[in-house]
């Protein structure tokens, strides 16, 4: 079983106090401490309107990861200190128990510590105890001995790929490569090692549909889709099958003229990136 503690907005609520006396059991720098000090309080400006902070670190700031792990610190000292089997990366942390009972038992021991000692707010809403193949860390879980991608991590992948190759978005196909591009080498560079050879042949089929779809959107009306189909090697009356078809875009895209006309080889001439083939780039350069 796992405990999977979630730390609500955790770099907004960091308690200014709790850590500059941490700081100042390792720091005896009176100006360095000023400076930190002075980054924790400088504000934020929004809408030409300043705000002075009173609470929390910034985000984005090159300190702040570093202050919220001095703080988290004891959180780790304390988890040894009892003896959990737990991993921690930032503010995403799980620990393992043998039980639910027991980590219904370290859940609230936890929480009480993380709001008592360290005034952080735990939201119990997302804070569970589940099998291990149920938790989810850093947008992983786990399945036996192996590392898999989340499925929420999944859906958030199909609904990012979704939005970048919607219908409705009203731009070139080459920028639209471009940002699919961008954004699949980016996820798989990170999710490459939970993710298996079939998915991402699934995935790249599933992607090249609705790549199909955004064409057969363009071109819009039958007699630009027949010449199209035709100028790309479809045959006369299949294309003018596919042309006057009254299905809709989605369907249209999975039928043979379009997968004739748009096939994989082409699509990849056109720039669109390849999951299977980063994958076995990945696995060979391991």
């Amino acid at each position: 079983m796992a405990v999977d503690v979630d730390l609500s907005k955790f770099f907004d609520r960091i308690n200014h106090d709790v850590l500059m006396s941490l700081l100042g059991k390792r720091i005896h720098d009176k100006s360095l401490m000023r400076l930190i000090s002075q980054f924790l309080r400088a504000g934020v400006l929004e809408d030409n309107q300043f705000s002075r902070s009173t609470i929390g670190a910034p985000q984005g700031g090159p300190l702040s990861p570093l202050l919220s792990n001095i703080i988290l610190d004891v959180l780790d000292k304390e988890r040894e200190k009892r003896g959990h089997k737990f991993v921690r990366y930032c503010d995403d942390f799980i620990i393992l128990v043998k039980s639910q009972r027991a980590g219904n038992r370290v859940l609230s021991s936890i929480t009480r510590f993380l709001e008592k000692r360290l005034k952080l707010m735990v939201n119990e809403k997302k804070s569970q105890v589940v099998p291990i193949n149920q938790c989810k860390f850093l947008g992983f879980s786990f399945k036996g001995n192996k590392i898999i991608v989340h499925p929420q991590s999944l859906a958030k992948f199909k609904r990012e790929v979704k939005r970048l190759t919607g219908r409705s978005w009203g731009v070139s196909m080459v920028f639209r490569y471009q940002k699919l591009k961008l954004y699949l080498r980016g996820w798989m560079n990170y999710f490459a090692i939970g993710i298996r050879y079939q998915q991402t042949c699934d995935l790249d089929q599933w992607i090249r549909r609705r790549i199909r779809m955004c064409y057969w959107k363009m071109w819009r009306k039958p007699r630009t889709k027949i010449r199209n189909l035709m100028n790309k090697g479809v045959s006369e009356v299949l294309a003018i099958c596919c042309g006057i078809s009254s299905k809709a875009d989605w369907r249209s895209s999975k039928t043979k003229g379009i997968q004739i006309a748009l096939n994989d080889d082409w699509l990849k001439r056109q720039g669109l990136f390849s999951l299977r083939e980063s994958w076995i780039s990945f696995t060979h350069n391991v």
